[in-house]
């Protein structure tokens, strides 16, 4: 049993050794990108929806430009849709004034508000699966530190991203080993879940000491090098500022509103006796 298996680590690292237009975009450029598409989503109101929809330009255009599977982007949102749907589960219930109508139907804000959630979220969190996707783990960590990241942080945020699978492979298997000697008997105590807990935190202390000891006897001297660095060129700074202007432009103005008014007066004029 593997906790790869469910998360695709594997894959993850794949997916950002690619040689696409996005990959090779400075990391740097990918990240402040990322930073201003996620500040303009979070900062609308609560009971909007429609001017969120245009946002959906940008994961489109990573995850075709980049050649990223699709299927793969959404198994990894299942994974995460708890969390969001726990946030606004509740809003139905605790806000019922009626803010809009459709026909004859009243919608309430608290609906209106989960539906907004659920959107911020499939936005943000795919732009950041992407980001990582279509940069790797150490070339978007060098990009950070060379934003004014510590070194100290890009170092231990790689050592994370890449360990933390390891002692989750190490849980999974004390886990199966309680259920194979549990066989036939009720379901374990909070008492064993702690004790589990402990054991598993003296393990990860003395894998974390042996990784450690391994890695300086191979020459480590707290700077993890990346084998493609990138550079600054005229295309990243299209990219940025091009998304940017378009960020800014799409929170100013409504334009899933300016799109369907421009469709209603293109109608009225084509259709006859109009």
């Amino acid at each position: 049993m593997s906790f790869d298996k469910y998360i695709e680590v594997g894959r993850m690292d794949d997916l950002g050794r690619l040689n696409t237009p996005v990959h090779r975009l400075d990391a740097r450029v990918k990240a402040v990108t990322t930073l201003a598409f996620i500040i303009a989503v979070m900062s609308f109101s609560r009971y909007e929806i429609s001017a969120l929809i245009p946002f959906f330009l940008y994961p489109v255009v990573l995850l075709a430009a980049g050649g990223m599977p699709l299927g793969y982007l959404l198994r990894k949102l299942l994974i995460a849709s708890p969390f969001a749907l726990a946030v606004g589960l509740f809003n139905p219930f605790l806000d019922r004034q009626v803010v809009l109508y459709i026909g004859d139907i009243g919608i309430s804000g608290g609906w209106l508000s989960f539906v907004s959630i659920v959107i911020r979220f499939a936005l943000t969190v795919s732009v950041a699966l992407l980001l990582v996707a279509c940069t790797g783990i150490n070339r978007l960590c060098a990009g950070m530190e060379r934003l004014g990241l510590p070194k100290v942080f890009s170092v231990q945020l790689q050592l994370l991203y890449r360990y933390l699978f390891v002692i989750a492979d190490e849980g999974l298997r004390m886990m199966h080993s309680v259920e194979l000697r549990s066989v036939g008997k009720r379901a374990m105590r909070i008492r064993t879940y702690v004790s589990l807990i402990g054991h598993l935190l003296v393990r990860a202390m003395d894998r974390a000491q042996r990784v450690y000891q391994a890695m300086v006897s191979r020459g480590f001297d707290g700077q993890v090098r990346i084998l493609r660095p990138t550079s600054m060129r005229f295309q990243d700074l299209a990219f940025l500022f091009g998304w940017i202007l378009f960020f800014a432009v799409a929170r100013y103005w409504n334009l899933s509103e300016l799109l369907g008014e421009l469709c209603s007066k293109y109608t009225l004029l084509v259709l006859p006796g109009s």
